[in-house]
């Protein structure tokens, strides 16, 4: 058996540079988050050959003092913090004191740094444990840190490193997302002498705009929530029409640290699961801030992972706030809105444009075809179009191929799936009503008799409160055969027999509490995909405006219950683009 020895004071380095420095995008995201600590406000990148021949920070931060550059590159040395009362407040990016260190030890690294005040700078250079006297040197006042060669000393783990494209995607990656995290900073990347970004300092949703897109911008739902417990979230989302096929448009960060987090990650994806298809995925931009005690950023090397006291409440919180975004409800206004960033997305495709309709209370109207021919007419040559805030989706203008409705708005044309529509629409009733134990049975004129299996006729006999707890009076009329004599009054209209087929498939194999519990969802969704106007079936002008007004007072109507958008906006600018208007 081997003796036990002390590991030299380098290979200890070089190990922790395997944690650390996975490659070149984490010397980048450290060196970066060094600069915010320092409070830059001025941040510059170069990069070359993707970052394994060179990257380079230099910002305008307060600097190091020189008696204490070669304690910088010491491993376990830094000015974040002194006790364990500090390690469980971190408010800094760094905290550790190993980054440095370990970059140090598997490349050739050159500190330079000037403190205001300092006549001049002053830099050392370090290569695997040595350490060169501070000389001086030309520097405007903050740091700036060139590491070179990566891994130059360590060719085991540079034959890890990828193609050069590839690093560099992912130091632009770490870039971004530092970007992001601090739009008040500016920013430049330069790669092989090339300018690849350059951001002005400039307001939060200006910068997601500028990182992630003018199609994501667009098309972002702005969220700003608070709790009672000292939680805010605050960004954007993006709609569920916009999802990807990637998470490569993802971004969460927890006061200011970009962190892969498992707890809020299911909490996205709980808040999206009622409204985007099962193999998409949403775009965001999140900002969750929370008390430093009650949080734990000292979980991996990488400072990636966080773990949060009350983690049930983190969760819950992320949960309702989007998914109350998603819904478009604002609390306490009564009317349940959706701020999108760009001003001409308030119309764009898939939003849910919900208003009060408190016209139609204060006209008493108890029939709604009625109180929508009379409302809701379509408006003559001579009559204005309403405000857009007032009706969003416009007025009907005529159905199209028995599939789409298609109406009028102060924006342009409205495009409307009305299957999806109605579908949704009954699909949020349903919920409501179940919620409540309130859904209403409606009796059959004629009760329907069909034939079925004894499973099917064990299942009724066995789950008849279930049924009733979701508007069913189903009974066995033989061994063989059962009657529906009432179905959910939302539901009237759809065929009985299938219906309720259906139901009884989910409780057969499920169970009847899972079907109530996790099933529910899916349970409610299917029994209004059998309600939902059908493909060809014609509608009345009056029908089709209620059918948008319903729209506009349904929480999540911008998509259907399997995640497609339910209406899409052309613009008045693009059908003059079409027909070349003014050209």
């Amino acid at each position: 058996m081997s003796a036990i020895r002390v590991l030299p004071e380098l290979l200890i380095s070089q190990i922790a540079a395997g944690e650390v420095v996975e490659r070149p995008a984490s010397a980048l995201k450290e060196l970066l988050e060094n600069s915010l600590d320092a409070g830059a406000r001025d941040i510059s990148v170069v990069l070359a050959g993707g970052g394994t021949q060179l990257i380079k920070v230099t910002d305008d931060g307060g600097g190091i003092a020189r008696d204490e550059l070669k304690l910088a590159l010491a491993r376990h040395a830094t000015s974040k913090i002194g006790s364990l009362e500090d390690l469980e407040r971190v408010g800094s990016l760094g905290f550790r004191g190993e980054a440095l260190a370990s970059m140090a030890s598997v490349s050739h690294l050159t500190l330079t740094s000037r403190r205001a005040g300092e006549k001049h700078a002053w830099t050392v250079t370090a290569t695997g444990s040595n350490i060169t006297r501070a000389s001086p040197a030309a520097l405007a006042a903050g740091t700036s840190i060139e590491v070179r060669d990566l891994y130059f000393n360590t060719p085991a783990r540079r034959k890890f490193l990828k193609a050069e494209p590839t690093e560099y995607a992912h130091c632009e990656e770490a870039f971004r997302r530092v970007a992001l995290s601090r739009p008040e900073i500016g920013f430049t990347l330069q790669h092989n002498s090339r300018t690849q970004w350059h951001l002005k300092p400039q307001p939060p949703r200006e910068r997601i705009g500028a990182v992630l897109g003018d199609d994501f911008y667009a098309a972002a739902l702005a969220l700003d929530e608070t709790s009672g417990v000292g939680l805010r979230l605050t960004g954007a989302i993006g709609l569920p029409a916009q999802a990807r096929t990637s998470r490569d448009a993802q971004y969460f960060f927890v006061n200011g640290r970009t962190v892969r987090d498992k707890l809020s990650a299911h909490a996205i994806r709980q808040a999206y699961q009622d409204v985007l298809h099962h193999d998409r995925h949403p775009a965001f931009v999140l900002f969750l801030e929370i008390d430093p005690s009650q949080v734990d950023v000292n979980v991996h090397p990488t400072k990636t992972e966080v773990r949060f006291r009350d983690a049930r409440a983190v969760h819950q919180f992320i949960f309702h706030a989007l998914n109350k975004t998603l819904a478009g409800s604002t609390a306490g206004t009564g009317a349940a809105r959706v701020q999108v960033f760009a001003p001409a997305a308030g119309v764009g495709a898939g939003a849910s444009p919900v208003a009060l309709r408190q016209a139609a209370m204060a006209l008493g109207a108890s029939e709604p075809s009625a109180f929508y021919e009379t409302l809701f007419r379509r408006p003559g040559p001579a009559t204005p179009l309403p405000e857009a805030d007032d009706s969003p989706l416009g007025y009907a203008l005529a159905q199209l191929s028995g599939v789409y409705v298609l109406a009028q708005n102060r924006h342009g044309l409205v495009i409307v799936d009305m299957h999806a529509a109605h579908e949704r629409i009954l699909y949020e009733k349903l919920k409501d009503l179940l919620d409540r134990r309130e859904i209403p049975m409606q009796p059959l004129l004629v009760p329907v008799t069909f034939s079925a299996d004894a499973l099917d006729v064990a299942t009724v006999e066995e789950h008849a409160a279930v049924l009733r707890t979701i508007g069913f009076d189903i009974a066995a009329a033989s061994p063989t055969s059962l009657i529906v004599r009432a179905v959910p009054a939302p539901l009237a209209d759809a065929d009985a027999r299938s219906l309720a087929g259906d139901v009884l498939r989910e409780i057969r194999e499920y169970g009847a509490s899972r079907v109530l519990t996790e099933r529910r969802n899916e349970l409610l969704g299917t029994m209004a995909c059998h309600a939902a106007v059908r493909a060809n079936r014609k509608l009345t002008v009056p029908e089709m405006n209620a059918l948008l007004r319903e729209m506009e007072t349904t929480e999540r109507s911008g998509q259907c219950n399997h995640g497609r958008p339910t209406w899409h906006q052309i613009s008045l600018a693009e059908l003059d683009r079409l027909f070349m208007r003014g050209k």
